[in-house]
């Protein structure tokens, strides 16, 4: 019986020593943590009920406003403007086309041979790793007045377009779309390869065509691929900044202006910081409640 103490004993302090091993070991991730994560998420939910500026009486002397930022936020016109553009930009860009090319694109591509699936995996994957202001720069070289468009427009006896001033939105949509379709593909080919083949052939054997196949197997098979995938897309594109900027600046007018473009015209073009920080905790509202929303449409359980 003491032995069997003993060797209990013995077995409790083996565990707490590779406990606190661990414990060793973890410690400085548990540092940057803190330091970059926790303490920048709590200043940045003070400072937004700040009136913390980088010029001014209120840069010597920040003083706590309570909710006035946001409530100067929802009578701010251009506010509005910035959040129902955020939602065409994201409902286009990302749920529809990002999702929806990325999943075709890996449909097409699943099944085929290797040659074939590198060569196209390749030429999507090139503009995804692409930063996003050569994307811009790309697609300006496309869109722009004298670009690679209205030069064929112009060979077709066909009026050239501005393409950047007309459908400013829709240019932003399309480059984001084409930069961002090959992470929703690499998803989605990792998901349909996780599809049992035998279901597919018992299914093809007893007469389901290819829709029904893709609708009422395949898709629920990879839902909480689709779900998982919409999240990320989501969460990217509502950060989309550099993008947007650099090809049309939020412009012409307020025509393209999302929430992170609003957001850095007042906190680094107006320097009204405090003002600045409260519309990025309402682009991170957002973006909670889309999340929620898709696991719910979707019924997908955490």
């Amino acid at each position: 019986m003491e032995a069997v103490q003993a060797r209990n004993t013995a077995s409790k302090r083996r565990n707490n020593a590779e406990q606190w091993r661990a414990l060793v070991f973890l410690s400085p991730s548990f540092v940057l943590l803190l330091a970059f994560f926790f303490v920048p998420t709590i200043l940045t939910f003070y400072f937004a009920f700040t009136n913390m500026a980088l010029t001014g009486a209120a840069a010597a002397d920040t003083q706590f406003v309570g909710f006035e930022n946001f409530k100067n936020m929802f009578q701010d016109a251009s506010f509005r403007t910035s959040v129902w553009n955020t939602i065409i930009f994201l409902i286009f860009s990302a749920v529809v086309g990002q999702q929806v090319m990325g999943f075709i694109i890996a449909v097409l591509m699943n099944g085929r041979s290797r040659v074939f699936r590198s060569v196209i995996g390749s030429i999507v994957i090139a503009g995804w790793v692409a930063p996003e202001v050569v994307c811009a720069f790309v697609w300006f070289a496309f869109l722009n007045d004298t670009g690679t468009v209205n030069t064929f427009l112009q060979s077709a006896n066909i009026t050239p377009i501005a393409w950047l001033y007309t459908f400013p939105m829709v240019s932003v949509i399309i480059a984001n779309i084409w930069h961002g379709t090959a992470f929703s593909m690499m998803v989605f080919q990792a998901a349909l390869g996780d599809v049992p083949r035998e279901v597919e052939e018992s299914a093809m054997i007893d007469g389901a065509n290819a829709w029904q196949r893709l609708t009422r197997i395949t898709l629920p098979m990879i839902v909480s691929s689709v779900t998982t995938n919409m999240v990320l897309v989501t969460l990217q594109t509502l950060g989309s900044f550099t993008l947007i900027y650099a090809l049309t600046g939020g412009g012409p007018g307020l025509a393209t202006e999302t929430l992170p473009i609003y957001m850095y015209h007042q906190a680094f073009v107006n320097y009204q910081l405090g003002y600045g920080t409260a519309i990025s905790l309402m682009l991170l509202l957002i973006g909670i409640i889309a999340s929620l929303v898709y696991m719910r449409m979707l019924k997908v359980k955490l």
